[in-house]
C-alpha cells in the first residue's frame, strides 16, 4: 500500500493556513472602499497597503533566523497567527489613515512571523519524491482560498457589513493557532 499523498502534518498545515489565506483574502475586493469609508482615498488604500508589505518584508528575514534557532517552530506560525487575527480585530477601531498604518504594520509584522516557520514546517514534512505534487498543492490552496476569501468577504460585507467580516477574520485566525497550539508536541 502507497503511503498517502499528504501526510498528516502536511493536512494539518494545508487547512489551517488555509483559514488564515481565507480571512486575508476577505478584505480583497473592498479594502478601498473601507479605507474610503475612514476618511481616506484610492493613494491612502495603497499606502496603507504599502505599509503592511514593507514591514512584513523588512522583518521576514529576521524571524526566518530565530525559526532556525527554535526547537518548536510552530510556536512562530501560532504567534503569527494570533499578531494578525489581532490585527484583523483592530479594523474595527480604525477611525482614521494613522490607525490604519499602525494595523497595518501590526498585521506585516504577524505575517512576517509567521511565514518563514511556516515554510520551515512545511519543507520538512514533504516527501522527497513528492515534492513538486507537494508544493502545488499548496499554491493551489493558496488561489483557491484567495477566491473564496474574496467572495466571502464581499458577500459579508454586503450583507452584514464590515465588523462582522473583520471579527470573522479574527475568528480564522485565531482558530487555526489555536487547533496548532493545542497538537502534540511532535505533530508537526
Amino acid at each position: 500500500m502507497s503511503p498517502r499523498i499528504f501526510n498528516q502534518p502536511l493536512r494539518i498545515l494545508l487547512g489551517t493556513n488555509a483559514l488564515v489565506l481565507i480571512a486575508s483574502a476577505m478584505f480583497i475586493p473592498i479594502y478601498a472602499l473601507y479605507v474610503e469609508d475612514i476618511g481616506g482615498d484610492l493613494f491612502d488604500a495603497g499606502l496603507t497597503a504599502a505599509v503592511y508589505a514593507l514591514v512584513a518584508g523588512s522583518l521576514t528575514i529576521v524571524s526566518g533566523r530565530m525559526t532556525d534557532r527554535l526547537k518548536r517552530k510552530e510556536l512562530m506560525v501560532i504567534v503569527g497567527y494570533v499578531i494578525v487575527g489581532i490585527g484583523f480585530l483592530l479594523y474595527t477601531f480604525a477611525n482614521s489613515l494613522a490607525v490604519l498604518i499602525v494595523i497595518q504594520a501590526i498585521i506585516g509584522f504577524g505575517t512576517a512571523v509567521y511565514a518563514p516557520a511556516f515554510d520551515t514546517l512545511y519543507s520538512h514534512n514533504l516527501h522527497i519524491r513528492r515534492t513538486g505534487l507537494q508544493w502545488g498543492a499548496w499554491e493551489a490552496m493558496d488561489y483557491f482560498a484567495t477566491a473564496a476569501g474574496a467572495l466571502l468577504g464581499g458577500a459579508i460585507v454586503t450583507f452584514l457589513g464590515f465588523t462582522a467580516m473583520f471579527v470573522l477574520m479574527s475568528a480564522f485566525c485565531l482558530a487555526s493557532a489555536t487547533y496548532i497550539f493545542f497538537l502534540p508536541k511532535k505533530t508537526l
